[in-house]
């Protein structure tokens, strides 16, 4: 079992044995989360594999925050930031939009991309470098300022 699964797991157990429900509720749906990618693949996930389930799962709390505060759910926006606060603390260490330009940089060099045609070739390179540790949606609003 991969390290991530088991602090996971482990943190559950910790939030069982405090009563704290609010984290257990978002513990259970990433453990259940997981869970349910296993079944869908038929193998047993790795941290990789983990942490795209839970950016994934960041990615709709978000939608819905913004939805919901657009349908003006005060209610339902306070229950999806907290359940987002408790999904980040799985996330790794966020990249600052600095860190994300030089190594946008330093890949454009690297590939020798030079306009908007290359933008596939490097979200190809810069996913497997950044993901989990920086917003793809920044990643290429950033590209396209490089590149054009």
């Amino acid at each position: 079992m991969s390290e991530l699964k088991n602090q996971i797991i482990a943190d559950m157990k910790s939030a069982m044995k405090a009563k704290d429900s609010a984290t257990l509720k978002a513990v259970r749906m990433i453990v259940e989360a997981i869970k349910q990618k296993e079944v869908d693949t038929r193998e047993e996930l790795d941290d990789q594999g983990i942490l795209a389930v839970i950016q994934k799962m960041v990615k709709q709390r978000k939608d819905s925050i913004d939805q919901f505060t657009q349908a003006g759910r005060d209610d339902l926006v306070s229950v999806e930031e907290a359940e987002l606060k408790v999904i980040n603390l799985y996330m790794p260490k966020q990249l600052s939009e600095s860190e994300i330009e030089s190594v946008v940089d330093q890949v454009i060099s690297q590939t020798g991309a030079s306009g908007m045609q290359d933008m596939g070739k490097l979200m190809g390179v810069l996913k497997g470098e950044l993901s989990g540790k920086a917003d793809m949606g920044t990643v290429s609003k950033i590209i396209k300022s490089k590149l054009s």
